[in-house]
């Protein structure tokens, strides 16, 4: 059976040609693109320079795709909807780099993309990409926008957002911020990990790493976190073999902090795959007592295991179960701490999985917002009295983060916010103008705060009497 959607014109060779590739996978496949592109370029043998700009050409272009949409619509006949889809990816890597891509020489993109419409197409096909692409050039490839935009609309063209989440954010941010956290989504994200302190400190794997050659720097974020530049993939390091860190990034790693456990007690993360916060959490009670490690899926409980292990961390015990039966699995009011990480639509994370703003929806918040305001329900029975209970997301969405906590807390008054995180976590927060003069005891941060992801965390307390 042939398989769907496949391209014609055989391997694809260089960068541009594996780019293509991939925004067409991701396009007709609903494929994921940090999973197509690490398999696309395991299997192209490209260089070190060829696979960095196949990199930044598909994330470059899901990123800008509106706006370089509304530049192409008025340039291709039919666009998008009757033009094929690789003609489409090859239009739009090609608009990206001419745009955005100023090292990258004009006639290298319209020679490169010509030859891949010949191989790919025919002469047809491959006229109309030289046509469009030299009346760019020509014409000029900056974005002139009509002057009769709302701000939102304004927002959502110069910055690719779709026009409903930047209307959203404005109604829950202002505008200001909504244009700032749009621009942050488009930065390149920085290489963050944590170190585990039971087997090293950070002044000692900066010099280490810096030795190394490696670019390497205190997080201005969290204590134990270090930021890496030029770095490569930091799970193919030595620290991160021999158990001396964790790639985690830096606003994920204040969520097992704010939950402060003390050594010997039982905790439990309801949704805790691939491991990051629950050895988080073990690392902070010094291998001492319990943490319960649960996941819905059996495969990514090894996961969770196998990251333990790498830590040295013989606390950690996990299990797989639906986070909503967790009540019926483990006794009532047995767990000093309950951590929920919880499913959630991830708008936080847009720098890394920049599709996640094209494909999801208004109602998928509310859907989600439902699902969390569930487990709460569910999960809090494991809390004791005096016991903590963490709520926390990597998404912008009031629905989902503050709204949830607020409804929750009116249906179970037995829980409050509880402010008295570790000072430790609130010293840079309050140093950058990131904590309201009287801190609730909930969270949100935005992705242009420190450069790290948007995520949302909630402390609360149950009470003893």
């Amino acid at each position: 059976m042939k398989k769907p959607n496949r391209l014609p014109g055989g391997k694809p060779q260089g960068a541009r040609e594996v780019a293509m590739n991939v925004l067409h996978n991701v396009e007709t496949r609903g494929a994921y693109s940090g999973l197509e592109l690490n398999q696309a370029l395991q299997s192209s043998e490209l260089s070190r320079p060829d696979a960095a700009l196949a990199t930044e050409l598909v994330y470059g272009t899901i990123q800008r795709l509106n706006t370089i949409d509304y530049e192409l619509k008025s340039r291709v006949k039919g666009w998008p909807g009757k033009v094929e889809p690789w003609v489409r990816s090859l239009l739009r890597m090609s608009y990206y780099q001419l745009r955005w891509l100023t090292r990258v020489p004009p006639h290298a993109v319209v020679d490169e993309a010509v030859r891949i419409a010949k191989k790919r197409g025919h002469a047809g096909i491959a006229g109309l990409v030289n046509g469009v692409l030299r009346g760019l050039l020509r014409e000029g490839v900056e974005t002139t926008l009509p002057g009769n935009l709302t701000v939102a609309e304004r927002i959502s063209l110069i910055h690719s957002h779709p026009l409903w989440l930047v209307e959203r954010w404005i109604s829950e941010f202002g505008a200001q911020i909504t244009e700032d956290i749009c621009a942050a989504n488009n930065e390149h994200p920085h290489a963050s990990a944590r170190i585990n302190p039971l087997r090293a400190s950070r002044d000692a794997v900066i010099r280490g790493m810096t030795d190394a050659g490696l670019e390497v720097k205190p997080s201005e974020l969290f204590h134990d976190g270090i930021v890496a530049s030029k770095a490569g993939n930091l799970v193919h390091s030595d620290w991160y073999k021999q158990g001396y860190i964790t790639v985690q990034d830096e606003s994920s790693m204040l969520v097992a902090a704010a939950a402060d456990p003390k050594p010997g007690m039982l905790v439990l993360d309801c949704c805790a795959a691939p491991g990051g916060k629950t050895t988080h959490l073990a690392e902070i009670m010094r291998n001492e007592g319990k943490v319960i490690a649960n996941d819905v899926h059996a495969h990514k409980e090894q996961l969770i295991r196998q990251q333990a292990e790498r830590l040295g961390l013989t606390s950690v015990e996990t299990m797989t179960e639906d986070a909503l039966e967790l009540s019926e699995r483990l006794p009532p009011q047995s767990c000093d701490v309950v951590l929920l990480d919880a499913p959630c639509s991830g708008l936080g994370v847009i720098r890394r999985k920049p599709e996640i703003k094209w494909n999801k929806t208004a109602e998928d918040i509310t859907s989600l917002s439902i699902l969390q305001s569930q487990l709460l329900r569910k999960v809090q029975s494991l809390v004791k009295p005096g016991g903590v209970l963490v709520y926390s997301t990597c998404t912008i969405a009031m629905e989902e983060n503050e709204g949830t906590i607020r409804q929750f807390l009116a249906e179970f008054p037995e829980f409050s916010l509880d402010p008295k995180w570790p000072e430790e976590v609130l010293a840079p927060l309050r140093e950058r103008g990131a904590l309201p003069d009287v801190f609730p005891g909930m969270l949100q941060l935005l992705p242009q705060t420190f450069g790290s992801d948007g995520f949302f965390i909630a402390r609360l307390r149950k009470h003893t009497g």
